[in-house]
């Protein structure tokens, strides 16, 4: 195989090296490239086509006039039927692949478009540009993209704050997480991850339509996400001692006091390391739409975060990222 000569050793002996190139590629490919516009408009994007078939057995299985534990077992129904089908379709795919020669460099693309560090940069970027160029009404439109809360609520420490969460709790979720997966299972792995991840997006909500239908779907991606949160915390402390003006021991102090007092069990992680190395209060009491969350504070810092935060916060995110990158790539020389 034409990977094994690019890596060197035996890939039929360590496919855990497999997973662990196609980590690279992945990582490499999706913070150069992103997923494209014309590609999105000419195939749209694997999370789409997830969504669709989410949708599709959300309409067929999700009855309101059934009991509670009646729609809890639906939602495991399919929640087991999207991970079958998306998992199957991801094995076939990579077996294929991997009989052809530049089947891995494939491999690495398909891996890398589930694979967020590129577009979390660029929709976080465009929160502190918003409120840099068009004041508190530019920033409140960008954070609209990324935060469910109502942005009209916010001011502009309010939406610097938003921003600077959501840039942490996704990099748990839409990097780190996708790559841990990609690195332990390869493409069915990853797929795994981002089939679960978007079933809980979509209807792991805590209303009346979902609360027992996105249950299982809900607590899943919990269980999944564990390991990343954890890893992204440790990530983003050791990228604190990179940056100038970020401090890592305030990092790991937030970490082991606040972390575990988060809402939820792997938010708070990210979260409390990102508050920690800027010197900033993050999520506590919020409002989504009609809903009020009473929360603990991440961190002891300031609350009255900046467009100038976010940078400093982007900052540390990419230094995270390539730390992730370097660590993949001394991982796979390791079992060459």
């Amino acid at each position: 195989m034409v990977v094994s000569s690019f890596i060197g050793g035996d890939l039929t002996v360590y496919p855990a090296a497999i997973n662990l190139w196609l980590l690279v590629i992945a990582l490499g490919l999706d913070a150069a490239l992103g997923w494209p516009d014309t590609l999105y408009r000419a195939i749209r994007h694997p999370v789409v086509w997830i969504g669709a078939l989410i949708g599709l057995l959300d309409r067929g299985l999700n009855r309101p006039a059934w009991r509670i534990w009646q729609r809890q077992m639906a939602g495991i129904v399919a929640l087991l039927l999207l991970l079958i089908a998306c998992v199957g379709v991801a094995i076939a795919i990579s077996a294929f692949l991997r009989t052809l020669p530049w089947g891995w460099l494939i491999e690495g693309l398909l891996a890398a478009s589930l694979i967020a560090q590129r577009s979390l940069y660029d929709h976080v970027a465009a929160v502190a540009r918003g409120l840099e160029q068009d004041g508190l009404a530019g920033g409140r439109k960008a954070v609209a993209m990324i935060v469910g809360r109502d942005p009209e609520s916010l001011d502009e420490h309010g939406v610097s704050r938003a921003a600077i969460e959501s840039l942490a709790e996704n990099f748990s979720d839409g990097v780190v997480a996708p790559a841990f997966w990609l690195a332990l299972l390869g493409l069915p792995g990853i797929v795994l991850y981002k089939a679960t991840n978007t079933a809980d997006s979509m209807i792991g909500h805590k209303n009346d339509k979902y609360r027992a239908f996105g249950w299982a779907a809900a607590r899943f991606d919990d269980l999944l996400n564990l390991p990343a949160s954890r890893l992204s915390a440790l990530l983003l402390i050791l990228a604190a001692l990179l940056t100038p003006k970020a401090a890592p021991g305030d990092a790991f102090a937030a970490v082991e006091r606040d972390a575990g007092q988060h809402k939820s069990p792997n938010a708070g992680w990210p979260e409390a390391a990102m508050a920690g190395a800027l010197g900033l209060k993050l999520a506590g009491p919020r409002r989504y739409g009609e809903r009020w969350v009473e929360d603990h504070w991440m961190g002891h810092g300031r609350e009255n975060a900046t467009a100038a935060d976010i940078r400093r916060a982007l900052r540390l995110f990419v230094v995270a990222c390539l730390l992730l990158l370097g660590g993949a790539v001394l991982a796979a020389i390791a079992l060459r």
